[in-house]
């Protein structure tokens, strides 16, 4: 059996989890944080640690716009630089949450990680600060 990589946790992905943590508390759901961090020591990190080439390559995604061919592009440019394997950067997809990582060698980095509903619109504050407006 290969080695198991070691999973550490990068300051935007720890800045990420604090953000999470303010979020789920205005949506008014705290539980979910702690549930979130149980998810992430008992099942992705041991999983990451075992298989981390399990997420699926983030660069090779298709892009239904042109803006988001020209975003994948300049970052394929930008990580040239650094990454020797582009494919090492990853995405896990959780049930609620979008986690970014790359694997370097016999280390797994948490990038990033988002909950779906942070990746949307407010379209509520929009509309009440376009009533006030009128």
């Amino acid at each position: 059996m290969a080695n198991e990589c070691a999973v550490k946790l990068s300051a935007n992905f720890e800045r990420n989890l604090a953000d999470l943590e303010q979020f789920l508390i205005r949506a008014e759901a705290p539980q979910a944080f702690d549930a979130l961090l149980d998810e992430l020591l008992k099942t992705v990190i041991p999983n990451l640690e075992r298989f981390p080439g399990m997420g699926r390559r983030f660069l090779s995604r298709v892009s239904g716009s042109v803006e988001g061919m020209n975003a994948l592009a300049s970052l394929r440019l930008k990580l040239a630089s650094v990454l020797a394997d582009q494919d090492a950067l990853r995405e896990y997809i959780m049930d609620s949450y979008l986690l970014l990582y790359v694997q370097i060698g016999d280390n797994v980095h948490l990038l990033a990680i988002k909950h779906h509903k942070q990746l949307s619109f407010d379209f509520e504050a929009h509309w009440g600060a376009r009533s006030s407006m009128q």
